[in-house]
């Protein structure tokens, strides 16, 4: 596996939508953890789901219903929050919005 490089622009970073009205790029990466950024519609999706990886997240614009393990909250611009290993959790944009997304370790699938 490669690293990406120390600094990327926005131009470098190749968006793919990996769910209907949900579009993300990875924004930087190391073995050890990867930024990516996650724009959503409104009412668009991101379906539960776990994985093996810590994830934070940091919501940048708009707001979502999160749901973690069976617990949700609405969170809005400047929230943030943290899903330990394996545990269910999705989310759903209340407005168009965007999320920034930080995992430990990396997700190789991320990159195929």
């Amino acid at each position: 596996m490669t690293a990406s490089d120390l600094f990327v622009s926005a131009d470098d970073a190749k968006w793919v939508n990996p769910e209907p009205g949900v579009s993300r790029r990875i924004m930087t990466y190391l073995p050890e953890m990867m930024m990516v950024e996650v724009a959503f519609e409104k009412n668009a999706v991101g379906a539960e789901h776990s994985h093996p990886h810590i994830q934070a997240s940091y919501v940048a614009e708009g707001s979502f219903e999160v749901t973690i393990d069976g617990r949700t909250e609405t969170l809005r611009q400047g929230a943030s929050f943290i899903v330990p290993p394996n545990l269910v959790h999705g989310v759903k944009a209340l407005e168009k919005g965007r999320l920034i997304d930080t995992f430990t370790p990396y997700r190789a699938e991320f990159l195929k």
